[in-house]
């Protein structure tokens, strides 16, 4: 599971990474926020995807219920 969230967040870091770059060179004059910014959301989308893949689902308004003894 920890190999899967690692790879997860190698290859979204990177590709956030090379779409900050791409995106520097193009559009902003290569200022150096874009870069940051790209990887970031590429780390957050990985801990994400890593949070929901070990925790229980929540979802708002909603609560989990024990199961109800047999009689």
């Amino acid at each position: 599971q920890y190999d899967k969230c690692l790879a997860d967040l190698i290859v979204k870091s990177g590709i956030g990474f090379s779409a900050g770059v791409v995106a520097s060179v193009i559009l902003f004059k290569r200022r150096g926020w874009p870069v940051a910014l790209a990887t970031g959301v590429g780390i957050g989308m990985s801990y994400a995807d890593c949070e929901r893949s070990f925790g229980m689902p929540r979802i708002p308004g909603t609560r989990v219920l024990p199961p109800r003894p047999v009689p």
